[in-house]
């Protein structure tokens, strides 16, 4: 059940726009306190403030669930321990049960936040174990465009109601605290979040489109960038080249196909992306220190040391 449809809210004029989008379990807007569950996903969404002046929330008692909002653009001004707080996009706030709630957005801000409430018995616990530290509101999380995929499944999750949703917005929850873990406790980001988003949309790019004919300058020039500032923000992101990049993923799959298939080195080479089945025997031997067909020979061989066949 869905609680609104995908629109903009429009006000007394056509100068105040926002958006809205959210789920929640059993087409319910009550929170309530899970007991007998470890943890349970109470609800999800997002608001994105286009020309609405000010969205304000207070809730003088808090809930009695726990939220954790997610600013991806813009900032938000929050009173924390009866001070105003101005915190901007690439941070997240965590609101326990029974603390008081008392933010507000800005449509100049062009603000964009994503939110999760939920509860359950061992909640505390599960934070714990993710290091997501309980004695502060604020966790600076970096902006990640991971963060707003997981965030949507969770709403769209909470709005399709398919089989085993309850059990799929807990697996979605705990990968977002995985990721809000790595991102907190990376010693430094290589590069600002909104190059991070387009270096992770060009890995995701790569990983699926390795068989086909990739050429970087056209890659970066579909995103509007420029040949040396993708591959500058690459490297320094990823610490390897976008070629040499690409080429790993390439082996990777080749292995797969050396190890368990029995197609040919010529095969092998075109469903990976070379129509030079002798040009991709060279980058093979560059990357692994041997060449196509020993590499299957001697991986045969260890396999069949460690996993003779029963007499």
């Amino acid at each position: 059940m869905t609680d609104m449809t995908d629109k903009a809210i429009q006000g007394g004029s056509p100068e105040k726009d926002m958006y809205i989008n959210s789920g929640y379990l059993f087409n319910s807007r009550v929170p309530f306190k899970e007991k007998k569950r470890p943890l349970r996903i109470l609800s999800a969404g997002t608001y994105q403030l286009y020309t609405w002046p000010k969205l304000p929330t207070l809730r003088p008692r808090g809930r009695v669930d726990w939220q954790i909002i997610y600013i991806a653009a813009g900032k938000g001004h929050y009173i924390l321990d009866g001070k105003e707080v101005v915190v901007p996009a690439g941070n997240m706030i965590l609101y326990q049960p029974k603390q008081v709630q008392n933010y507000f957005y800005y449509g100049k801000d062009k603000t964009r936040v994503w939110f999760v409430h939920f509860t359950g018995h061992d909640v505390r616990n599960i934070l714990k174990h993710y290091e997501i530290p309980l004695d502060t509101y604020i966790l600076h999380t970096g902006i990640s465009r991971e963060y707003e995929l997981i965030f949507r499944r969770m709403r769209d999750e909470l709005i399709q109601c398919d089989w085993g949703y309850e059990e799929m917005l807990t697996h979605l929850f705990r990968g977002l605290l995985m990721t809000m873990h790595r991102r907190m406790t990376q010693k430094a980001p290589r590069v600002p979040g909104f190059i991070q988003d387009e270096i992770d949309r060009a890995r995701a790019y790569f990983e699926d489109h390795y068989k086909e004919e990739i050429r970087i300058e056209h890659y970066a020039a579909s995103r509007s960038m420029s040949t040396s500032w993708f591959r500058r923000s690459f490297r320094n992101a990823v610490g390897v080249s976008p070629v040499k990049y690409l080429l790993e993923i390439r082996i990777r799959n080749a292995q797969v196909l050396l190890e368990t298939t029995d197609y040919s080195i010529s095969d092998i080479a075109a469903l990976v992306g070379y129509n030079n089945p002798l040009y991709f025997s060279r980058l093979f031997r560059y990357a692994r220190g041997l060449s196509p067909a020993r590499y299957r020979k001697v991986f045969r061989e260890q396999f069949m040391a460690e996993f003779p066949p029963e007499e």
